[in-house]
């Protein structure tokens, strides 16, 4: 499952778990892997500096997101840190996984050209971009124009839906979201 900032991924993924869905989550797993102590941690301290550290010595996400939007070389340099770090421990978590499928989130899914030869379908969560920025600006705080910004920089809709083998309409509210993803459950029920 794939899908732009702001789109509704989380909120699709949290109603594939509640109906039994295993869910891997490759944001999730970049987050735990920049936690105070984690060699991904020391990693980027080493190439970009302390300043990029919290005070509890986790990523200071903040100062990271600044950097690497505004400098293509420093987020290929952090790429190149976490991206094998993010896909041996979705290896790991895959073949762990107890469900009736496994539902992989990866928000940067059409950018990075990974897990395309780990997945069997598409997924991806879609909404018009006036929603995404109202949605993430609301969520993070992040103004219209940072919003704007990091929309830039990800795929655009074009791009996502021209892979996507199933589409969720999330323009609007849970009411119109859960019986999209109630359907696409079955279907996955029934290929898997």
């Amino acid at each position: 499952m794939t899908g732009g900032i702001g789109s509704g991924k989380s909120t699709v993924a949290e109603l594939f778990r509640a109906l039994g869905a295993a869910l891997v989550d490759t944001d999730a797993i970049a987050h735990e892997l920049t936690l105070p102590g984690q060699p991904a941690v020391m990693q980027i301290a080493e190439r970009f500096g302390k300043e990029f550290l919290a005070d509890d010595g986790s990523l200071d996400r903040a100062a990271m997101r600044a950097k690497v939007f505004s400098d293509p070389a420093a987020r290929q340099d952090l790429e190149n840190i976490l991206h094998p770090m993010i896909r041996r421990e979705v290896e790991r978590r895959i073949s762990e996984a107890c469900g009736p499928y496994v539902l992989l989130l990866v928000p940067l899914l059409v950018e990075s050209g990974g897990y395309k030869n780990v997945v069997k379908r598409i997924l991806v969560v879609d909404c018009d971009e006036s929603v995404q920025v109202r949605r993430t600006m609301q969520r993070s705080g992040l103004t219209e124009e940072q919003v704007r910004a990091i929309i830039r920089t990800q795929a655009s809709r074009a791009a996502r839906l021209a892979l996507a083998d199933d589409v969720i309409h999330n323009d609007g509210g849970l009411a119109e979201l859960a019986p999209q993803v109630q359907a696409l459950d079955a279907r996955y029920r029934a290929l898997a």
